[in-house]
């Protein structure tokens, strides 16, 4: 059992991974702009707070295992963030990421392609920023998760796979539910695979 800081739980993804968290038996305090937005669940304790307030975070991640942020990349600073955790004294810090960055073919960021959807470019550009800002920390155990192109509600189903940097799909297109996201995020928090490194999944 791990006792995790949970930032943007009460989002899509962060929700689930609450669900998750909780399911397993983890101590979560879940930290929202509305806590009162929050799923009510064993082991949770719903905290109120800023992401662009470091000092104030810092305070409440404190004393934790490791610490999960779960928040729009356009709405956040990852120096904020980045800096929140380290004044925390946590090492581990696992990160919802983005797809933009995945490689559609080597050296090819799915972000770049003509095709890709022009209401997401601003968010996943800044993805592709925070990405590149942890990959310049090496004094946490960093881990940054990316979801497939199609990240949406669907069934908890355990059938997933793992890549590391290039997008992945299959006849379907390229997709991944939040529930099973869910599981492949806790999966790394109990069993550290991919430290100071980005992974995906997908099905």
């Amino acid at each position: 059992m791990a006792n995790v800081a949970l930032i943007g739980a009460s989002g899509n993804a962060g929700s689930r991974i609450l669900q998750e968290l909780s399911d397993r038996g983890h101590q979560v305090t879940a930290i929202a702009r509305h806590p009162e937005r929050i799923d009510s669940l064993p082991g949770v304790v719903p905290r109120q707070g800023d992401v662009l307030d470091r000092a104030g975070l810092a305070g409440m991640l404190r004393g934790h295992d490791a610490v999960i942020s779960s928040v729009h990349f356009a709405t956040c600073d990852a120096d904020t963030l980045i800096g929140a955790v380290r004044d925390a004294g946590v090492k581990r810090y696992l990160v919802v990421g983005g797809a933009g960055s995945l490689e559609v073919a080597p050296g090819q960021r799915l972000i770049d392609q003509p095709e890709f959807p022009e209401e997401y470019k601003v968010e996943a550009s800044a993805g592709v920023v925070f990405l590149e800002r942890l990959r310049d920390v090496e004094d946490l155990d960093w881990t940054f998760l990316s979801p497939s192109a199609m990240f949406v509600p669907g069934e908890r189903t355990g059938n997933f796979r793992l890549g590391k940097d290039a997008l992945l799909s299959n006849e379907n297109g390229s997709s991944i539910s939040f529930e099973d996201y869910a599981i492949a995020m806790v999966d790394e928090l109990e069993r550290p695979d991919h430290v100071r490194q980005r992974f995906t999944v997908g099905y």
